[in-house]
């Protein structure tokens, strides 16, 4: 007995430090990465001079006035991120249930059309998009006239977000069906049974029974969008612009002619490192649900 719990311990203590062995490089870069933002110089791992300098783009645009301030671009990327979401998880949803429960003709069809929508790199398509959103910009208001977003043409965030989701879209849709093929009928067919429609059976019954997959594709959408760099810097007009995103700006801090202050490049990098993992530790359960979801259920 003594000894069956003495392997048990010593396999739990070998697994702890096999894990702390291999999340260790990951550790040191962190460390690496907050110990710099803080420096004015570094050797390696160890800090040559303290400072606050480098987050001075806080409080004052480090490239002059011409150039928006942090906290605007900030808010762009966070517009951009919330349009991804709110309409990737809306639409998704509602195309999922549809493909999940209803029987039509071309539904296989549709489904493979969408895995190969996915399959498409985004930077095949640039050329075209970037004409279809001119087209956009040319309709009063709608292109370029709206409040927060700009419009949904050219150079604006309605424009990016546009383009983000229609990306975004083929994806969420395969996780949500995902979620919706493992929930039984008998709940559905009860509610159909009592008089409701279909609209009332998806957002009274079903939804509320497929958080987690609600939580975990908000999760993507939102990491994604707010990381994204290649389709903000194509479809917005210069690094300095109303519509730039924390990706974009940080590209400022690189040039050909003037030496990086890679210190402060740090620094923002951190800075916009920093909602995602307060958004992610609050919802990693849920994102992590997604597997138990988004695994099962046929076409």
């Amino acid at each position: 007995m003594i000894l069956n719990k003495f392997r048990s311990k010593l396999k739990s203590t070998f697994a702890y430090l096999v894990l702390i062995a291999f999340s260790m490089p990951i550790f040191l870069g962190f460390w690496w990465l907050i110990n710099t933002t803080f420096s004015t110089r570094t050797e390696g791992l160890k800090s040559l001079g303290w400072t606050l300098g480098n987050w001075s783009f806080l409080w004052k645009s480090p490239f002059g006035l011409n150039f928006p301030s942090i906290w605007l671009v900030t808010l762009n990327t966070f517009i951009l991120a919330m349009i991804m979401t709110i309409i990737v998880v809306f639409v998704s949803s509602m195309s999922a249930y549809a493909l999940s429960r209803m029987k039509f003709a071309g539904r296989k069809g549709f489904l493979s059309a969408t895995l190969i929508l996915h399959a498409f790199p985004s930077v095949t398509l640039l050329i075209p998009i970037y004409f279809i959103l001119s087209w956009i910009t040319k309709i009063p208001i709608i292109g370029k006239g709206l409040p927060f977003i700009g419009g949904f043409g050219f150079n604006t965030i309605g424009g990016v977000a546009l383009v983000m989701v229609a990306f975004q879209l083929p994806f969420g849709i395969w996780i949500m069906k995902g979620f919706f093929d493992n929930i039984s009928w008998d709940m559905e067919r009860s509610a159909l049974i009592d008089g409701a429609s279909r609209f009332q059976v998806w957002w009274k019954i079903l939804m509320p029974n497929i958080k987690p997959g609600i939580a975990a594709l908000s999760i993507f959408a939102f990491i994604s969008a707010w990381n994204a760099y290649l389709i903000p810097f194509t479809f917005t007009i210069g690094r300095a612009g109303k519509s730039t995103v924390l990706s974009v700006y940080l590209q400022n801090f690189m040039s050909d002619s003037v030496m990086t202050n890679w210190n402060m490049v740090a620094a923002v990098g951190l800075f916009q490192l920093i909602p995602v993992l307060i958004f992610f530790l609050f919802t990693q359960e849920a994102l992590l649900n997604i597997y138990g979801g988004g695994a099962k259920g046929g076409a």
